[in-house]
């Protein structure tokens, strides 16, 4: 299974749903775009170090962006960038979780509804 970040940031916040939904999943998967957004999200060296340290617990595997990937988020964007404002980021974890053929928990899936080719699992942090 492909975590989005924003699972992974409820979990940061102590969100108690987050935190044992990524505990029953240890050993999923992110995006490098996921990884990256994270580390751009921290305070402080105190809280990247937690976040490096998580990864370490959660044995959390960071699957970076290739050139399958590249190409598949350059067809989404161009697909659904006019249509439903996908986003870079978001069209790059698309295309990990699709060529990889896993799915995609993510408490926004609206950002990921419109691609046919994805399995989304609905996150709900309340």
């Amino acid at each position: 299974m492909i975590v989005d970040s924003d699972v992974l940031i409820w979990a940061s916040r102590g969100n108690a749903k987050a935190v044992r939904k990524l505990d029953k999943e240890t050993g999923f998967t992110i995006s490098a775009v996921s990884y990256m957004e994270l580390c751009q999200g921290m305070r402080n060296k105190a809280e990247l170090s937690a976040f490096k340290k998580a990864l370490k617990v959660w044995r959390i595997k960071v699957i970076p962006i290739d050139e399958s990937i590249s190409y598949q988020a350059m067809f989404f964007v161009e697909r659904y960038c006019l249509s439903h404002s996908l986003f870079l980021a978001d069209a790059l974890i698309a295309a990990t979780a699709t060529g990889l053929g896993e799915p995609l928990l993510s408490a926004n899936t609206k950002h990921y509804s419109m691609i046919p080719e994805i399995t989304l699992k609905q996150f709900r942090p309340g």
